[in-house]
């Protein structure tokens, strides 16, 4: 099963944010509606704004007339401020990108609702539904999918909206025909159309919010931009959002994006998600956080009776415990304890230095943005952020960000240089850390055998320099990479001196074989505050205190136990047999309300719900068939 922090990090992880640079081109055939401009396609499909929805006095009138706080209600009936799930934009409030409020995003007022859509020509008779001079009446078609989760919240916001004369007429399509490569979405086959993003820490958004990413026939629908939302000073301001490496850059360009978005109200952020988590009353040091793993700070966390066992349930048990194979939260809950899957923690929305001794930045002095020379042949990405031989006609961004199609004559771009420092470490079983074990994550992860699914990190590289003397390594990244994630180490280490059962150390096993290596998957060596103990597999996973560990770990011992159901590990944790259940065990339903009530009747456990990474929306199609 993925979380939303699984997708997030894993997305980091590989360093997938690689987009283009330059500002977009004009779209063919660009008509503008209120407030907006929407694109077409110069050909038969989506020429026509769209009658009702291209007017952005519509689109106000939409949100000013659905009630949020009650639409949180139906989901999360336990939630008492549903404030810290609000959103005026598609970032949480507490992204560092984030620089609201943006008070033109309407919230809950119906009379303003009304009032807007009576003076774009929507009147009010003596029937239910709103009709206009020409005797049409106000009908909006919604599309989701037929989750449960959404029928129940969207049958209040449909409520809503008759309440204020518009009709609404919902369609709740399985999930394989809404994401469908050709259908649903992806074609652009609604009016009103809900679904989730799950947030970034760094938050991307191009190919969500620019011009040139609307899926259309004539680009064989490529894109997210499926409003048709063709904004060009948002366009512009995204595009150099996602390719400006200095911070204080992207968060000004990230303001534009979002006060146009505001204004033109194309999406409707409905809520954050909730996303809770408990633990008893006698576990301290537990650190809430939409981004992070629990677990990522395991090491704090202590028994205030003096207990030196620590019971986590789970009701998934890991697959792997090699973060290279393995997408499930419940196997990350473990690795993060253990420290074997990233060099860097992501608290906060934002990013946090673990064995690398600081981030990598161009302001630290670590990075460098150099002006390079390319010609024919060399390899390079190219506008959609791939690698490609340079020849005549592919096109690349010079080193100002502009759009140029090679013809042959060198050409100037950008080419990032930068070292990656590390802390020193031991592993588990008492031998220190060397730069081989960071070479050798390189030889495996970039190999097609090892299982890997993607490699977007391994094919945006030109070169790596190791050091000799010491724990650190520079990478060359090849001309055009513009990673706004390039100061997070691409590479952690695996321990290349490691003895597997035949006798052959872990640096002489080809790719191929490490998914099926139990010194790999299951009882991997630790540099972190934990190492495994040993798996019983269906039962539980023991980790104990990694004597080598260079930091201090309050409780050396941990028992991961594998629960049926979340039914059970709540009243395991209300019996005192567990002592946390993080959110994708605990979830977000009824047995929410179960811990909520134990903790006012006995103070024996403790929680936390909040806004998580994920989050509702309305995207609103701009354009009709």
């Amino acid at each position: 099963m993925k979380t939303k922090k699984f997708l997030v990090l894993a997305l980091l992880t590989v360093l997938a944010l690689v987009v283009s640079a330059c500002a977009p081109a004009a779209v063919p055939g660009a008509a503008p509606s209120a407030g907006s401009e929407a694109a077409s396609s110069g050909a038969e499909e989506f020429t026509t704004p769209h009658p009702i929805l291209s007017d952005v006095r519509v689109r106000q009138a939409l949100a000013y007339c659905i009630d949020r706080d009650a639409l949180i209600a139906s989901v999360y009936p336990y939630v008492e401020n549903p404030e810290k799930q609000l959103m005026d934009s598609f970032l949480p409030k507490t992204h560092w990108a984030y620089s609201g409020p943006y008070t033109d995003m309407p919230m809950y007022d119906p009379e303003k609702g009304k009032a807007l859509l009576e003076e774009a020509g929507w009147t009010q008779g003596d029937g239910p539904v709103r009709t206009n001079a020409n005797g049409d009446s106000l009908v909006l078609k919604f599309t989701t999918t037929s989750a449960q989760f959404r029928q129940t919240w969207s049958a209040v916001m449909i409520q809503n909206l008759a309440d204020c004369g518009i009709q609404i007429i919902p369609t709740y399509a399985p999930a394989s025909w809404w994401f469908g490569d050709t259908t649903g979405l992806a074609r652009r086959d609604f009016e009103l159309g809900a679904f989730a993003w799950v947030g970034q820490t760094e938050p991307g958004g191009r190919t969500l919010y620019a011009c040139d990413q609307i899926p259309l026939p004539s680009n064989n629908w490529e894109g997210q931009n499926y409003m048709g939302w063709c904004n060009p000073t948002a366009s512009a301001a995204i595009v150099k959002a996602t390719n400006t490496l200095l911070r204080e850059d992207r968060v000004a360009a990230y303001d534009i994006v979002q006060k146009e978005f505001a204004k033109d109200v194309v999406s409707i952020p409905v809520f954050q998600r909730a996303e809770a988590e408990a633990w008893s009353a006698n576990l301290d040091g537990i650190r809430p956080d939409p981004t992070e793993y629990a677990t990522a700070n395991l090491a704090e966390w202590k028994l205030l009776d003096g207990g030196d066992t620590i019971v986590i349930g789970m009701t998934q048990e890991p697959d792997s415990l090699w973060a290279t194979i393995s997408s499930m939260a419940a196997s990350a809950l473990v690795r993060m304890a253990i420290d074997n899957e990233r060099t860097y923690t992501q608290y906060d929305y934002d990013f946090q230095p673990r064995l690398q001794t600081e981030l990598s930045t161009l302001e630290s002095g670590l990075a460098s943005n150099n002006d390079v020379e390319v010609k024919a042949g060399d390899t390079v990405y190219n506008t959609a952020g791939d690698p490609v031989t340079l020849e005549e006609g592919v096109a690349v961004f010079d080193k100002d960000g502009n759009e140029v199609v090679f013809d042959g004559t060198p050409v100037m771009m950008k080419q990032l240089v930068v070292t990656y420092k590390m802390n020193p470490f031991t592993w588990s079983d008492g031998t220190p850390g060397v730069i081989e074990d960071f070479q050798l994550t390189q030889k495996i992860d970039c190999d097609p055998d090892s299982g890997a699914t993607t490699f977007i990190t391994c094919n945006s590289i030109q070169d790596v320099a190791w050091s000799t003397d010491a724990l650190e390594y520079t990478v060359t990244y090849l001309p055009g990479v513009q990673t706004p994630t390039y100061f997070l180490a691409p590479f952690a280490p695996y321990p290349s001196q490691r003895v597997i059962s035949d006798g052959r150390v872990l640096a002489d096993v080809p790719a191929a074989e490490w998914q099926t290596l139990p010194e790999v998957t299951e009882r991997p060596l630790s540099w972190g505050p934990y190492m495994v103990k040993e798996w019983t597999k269906g039962q539980n996973i023991v980790l104990e205190a990694n004597p080598y560990y260079e930091g201090e770990v309050a409780t050396p011992n941990v028992i991961f136990v594998f629960v049926a159901d979340t039914n059970q590990a709540v009243a395991q944790l209300l019996n005192g047999d567990v002592d946390y259940l993080d959110d994708s065990t605990l979830g977000a339903g009824a047995e929410v309300q179960t811990v909520i009530d134990a903790a006012n009747s006995t103070g024996n456990v403790k929680y936390d719900i909040s806004g998580s990474a994920t989050w509702e929306h309305i995207d609103i199609n701009l354009f009709t068939k």
